[in-house]
């Protein structure tokens, strides 16, 4: 995302950078809960219900107010996710959150998603090895860190949560796209960097009718 983000800018445009949960001072404290190992006995209805709030307070915060001046978002998931690894992840199924999604979140939904498909059990590895990298260095420096919560789930969540994701892929069509991530990371940025700039050339052309009818 940080990687986007830099082209984008170098490219003229104003870009907003932020993550879920979080995103905000209230969405932090929301985070370090849900991604805290230690954090025990929290049912799937909780988490999902707190994914929301930390969601709720970032569109109000920060991400409706960066739309209202002309930002590009970039946010590091969103309630794809949510229907991912609580819908699917933790069997609460895809209605109850599209329908707090539609009444919690005014039903704001990105002009694109960007999946990232890879392995599992590699993504996973590499979450957990960035987390212990995380965790030593904030260690050491004396601040809070440890988000190893869910990286701590078998691999059979782990597969519901692609399948979650990928059956989202496949109803959206029009908004989200799967990148094969299996490549080098310089790989899967220049799929990136082509896709977003096909969809902002085509966001631009829809949202300016008399050059349309000039090309024409």
């Amino acid at each position: 995302m940080r990687k986007l983000a830099e082209k984008l800018r170098a490219a003229g445009h104003q870009v907003m950078e932020t993550r879920e949960p979080g995103g905000t001072a209230t969405g932090e404290k929301i985070r370090r809960m849900l991604l805290d190992s230690k954090t025990e006995r929290l049912s799937p209805m909780a988490e999902m219900a707190l994914m929301f709030g930390s969601r709720a307070q970032h569109i109000a915060e920060v991400i409706q107010p960066a739309l209202d001046r002309g930002q590009i978002v970039l946010c590091d998931r969103f309630t794809d996710s949510t229907e991912a690894y609580q819908g699917s992840g933790r069997r609460l199924g895809s209605e109850a959150v599209l329908e707090l999604h539609r009444i919690l979140c005014g039903d704001l939904q990105p002009d694109l998603t960007i999946l990232l498909d890879s392995d599992p059990a590699k993504s996973v590895g590499r979450a957990r090895n960035r987390n212990r990298i995380a965790g030593r260095a904030n260690k050491s420096s004396g601040k809070y860190a440890d988000e190893n919560r869910f990286e701590q789930e078998n691999r059979t969540f782990f597969a519901r949560v692609q399948e979650g994701y990928m059956a989202i892929a496949a109803r959206e069509a029009g908004r989200v796209v799967a990148v094969d991530a299996s490549g080098t990371p310089e790989q899967t940025h220049t799929k990136i960097v082509d896709i977003v700039t096909n969809k902002l050339k085509l966001m631009a052309m829809r949202d300016r009718p008399n050059l349309i009818k000039n090309f024409l």
